[in-house]
């Protein structure tokens, strides 16, 4: 399915952008321009950001990596 017409982006090609960085950087944070830009691509009017998100929450390689979660928690920690 064609979620950014503009860029002629399908849903499959998200998923393995997705993939493909979550395999070359398990630390990575994945988010909607790294997903153009390993595609080659550029976004224009931003009308498909809304499906291209929803798209994005569909991969289970989205979530953030465990080493970053709770930066913000770790990091007062750590002052005390």
């Amino acid at each position: 399915m064609i979620v950014c017409h503009c860029a002629s982006i399908t849903d499959r090609e998200i998923h393995a952008a997705i993939d493909w960085m979550r395999a070359a950087d398990p630390d990575t944070i994945v988010t909607p321009g790294k997903v153009y830009r390993a595609l080659g691509k550029r976004p224009d009017c931003g009308g498909c950001l809304p499906n291209f998100l929803d798209t994005m929450e569909l991969n289970d390689s989205l979530a953030v990596p465990r080493v970053l979660r709770n930066l913000r928690n770790r990091k007062k920690d750590v002052a005390r």
